[in-house]
């Protein structure tokens, strides 16, 4: 039986703008076929072990013909795998998705077409381009300007275009904008009218390039594709209402070393702000060799007066555990919860426990300033946490006469795929800053990169919290910003401070 095929419109770029049912479908193929200008970032809905196949039309480059993207979509379908064609913006609109319906339609296979957001639209509004407005524009038309090569002549009529429609979006135009200016100007464009180039609309890179008729050609001489080409009056409005390119930080290439998982909410602010986000997980957290030391510490847990939880991580992995053990939470009743920070409180707070113990310094020197006024001689302290950590805060509480039993629920080691796209990410276009939120994060990256710490110069270095900034110092790196409070929010604003002006 023939598995089923999903046509899927991925969207103009930004990886914030695909669908909801564009996700669900990703999240549950078992292969993906991709095009060039589809953001590889969305592949991360994928579930492990889907095959992704990348089949991207580049200008002056070799590609794979369409009929082979057909041939190959109709073949994985055939041997039973569910199919995501995953192509940039709307597969209807000028994305050739209805040729591959076709084809699908002609052998039985069974498909679904899942609209996307055009570039046409997105890329104007990212450059704070309205399409129509009630003032300036009541009509609007969408033309490919790239030609079939096999046709002699072109198929725009160049005769009633410029003068039905107040506003031209023009699909892959880079090459031919000479051809198109001259046609417009020839069938009665003004010369002076407005004319806006956006390349790369609505990514983090994002470019645009305004003139009018009588100046874009010359001004657009070193740009290259992907581009989208706006006409009319419109463009007027873009010095008033461009915001995506006015944010803080755009322009800034900012890379991010913390695990995936745990990159989403940094990420998505940085973004907000306008960085350009690199995710390069230089750490990987995965379950202990050994849950022996916690069965035994979960068994008697009513013996324990303190629980200490130093991370997030070291709250979820006790709780996979500790439920595959203990079915009911309120066998933790009467024992005193600390927690290193507002994150890790808040991951408590998940199970509806009550937070004891939030120090005003989110570090171990912070947990132990609150414990100095406790009395903690002869009481049993359980501290759940990483294979690796300071030994600091159980050394302290032992001093004080109490007797801690630290196990371990979680390792970090060095993921697999650390090395992957290093000269892309780190040599070819060096970031404007790299952000360290352990020290693990800093240590593997040492690994990674050489020669070290040469390969960083020229970037700035942002640390979550000193003990992060003491092991990137000891490394050799100077760090340009550390916030006052060692949280997200504070890291963001002190990032944001750091590149203005």
């Amino acid at each position: 039986m023939s598995g089923k095929v999903y046509l899927i419109g991925a969207g103009p770029g930004d990886p914030e703008l695909i669908t909801l049912k564009a996700i669900y479908c990703l999240e549950s193929v078992e292969c993906v076929i991709y095009d060039y200008l589809v953001n590889q970032e969305l592949l991360t809905h994928c579930k492990k072990g889907t095959e992704k196949i990348y089949v991207g039309k580049k200008s002056g480059q070799d590609h794979i013909t369409q009929k082979e993207i057909n041939d190959l979509v109709i073949q994985r379908a055939h041997a039973g795998k569910s199919v995501a064609r995953l192509k940039g913006g709307d597969p209807f609109i000028f994305g050739r998705g209805g040729e591959e319906a076709e084809a699908l339609a002609k052998t039985g296979i069974q498909f679904e077409i899942v609209p996307g957001i055009s570039a046409g639209s997105a890329g104007p509004t990212y450059a704070g381009i309205p399409l129509t407005h009630r003032n300036l524009s009541h009509t609007v038309a969408f033309v490919t300007a790239h030609q079939d090569p096999t046709q002699e002549t072109s198929n725009i009529d160049w005769d009633q275009l410029p003068q039905n429609y107040e506003t031209l979006v023009f699909f892959m135009g880079t090459k031919n904008l000479p051809d198109v200016v001259k046609q417009l100007v020839r069938h009665g464009k003004s010369q002076r009218t407005p004319i806006a180039l956006i390349r790369w609309g609505t990514y983090l890179t994002q470019q645009v390039i305004t003139g009018t008729l009588e100046t874009i050609v010359e001004q657009a001489q070193n740009v290259s594709p992907p581009t989208i080409i706006v006409v009319g009056n419109v463009v007027k409005l873009r010095n008033q209402l461009r915001w995506f390119d006015n944010r803080p930080l755009f322009g800034k290439k900012i890379v991010i070393t913390r695990p995936h998982q745990q990159s989403v909410k940094l990420k998505r602010e940085l973004r907000r702000l306008g960085a350009d986000v690199i995710s390069f997980p230089t750490v990987e957290v995965q379950r202990p060799g050994s849950w022996l030391a916690l069965d035994r510490a979960i068994e008697k847990i009513r013996a324990y007066h303190w629980l200490i939880f130093t991370s997030v991580h070291g709250v979820k992995y006790f709780f996979d555990r500790y439920f595959s053990i203990v079915s009911d939470i309120r066998e933790l009743k009467g024992i005193k919860i600390a927690a290193i920070g507002p994150s890790t409180a808040k991951a408590l707070q998940a199970f509806n426990l009550s937070i004891d113990i939030i120090p005003n310094e989110y570090c171990a020197e912070g947990l132990l300033e609150s414990f100095k006024e406790k009395t903690l001689k002869g009481m049993n302290i359980l501290m759940p946490r990483a294979k690796v950590a300071r030994e600091l805060l159980p050394e302290q509480l032992r001093k004080q006469q109490a007797n801690v039993d630290v196990v371990t629920v979680y390792e970090t080691i060095l993921p697999d795929s650390a090395s992957l796209h290093l000269n892309e990410i780190f040599y070819s276009n060096k970031p404007d800053m790299i952000v360290f939120t352990s020290s693990s994060t800093v240590k593997n990256l040492e690994t990674i990169l050489q020669p070290w710490p040469q390969c960083l110069e020229g970037m700035a270095i942002a640390c979550i919290g000193p003990i992060t900034k003491k092991t990137a110092e000891e490394r050799g790196l100077k760090v340009d910003v550390i916030p006052k409070k060692y949280i997200t929010a504070s890291l963001l604003e002190s990032i944001t401070e750091f590149f203005t002006p």
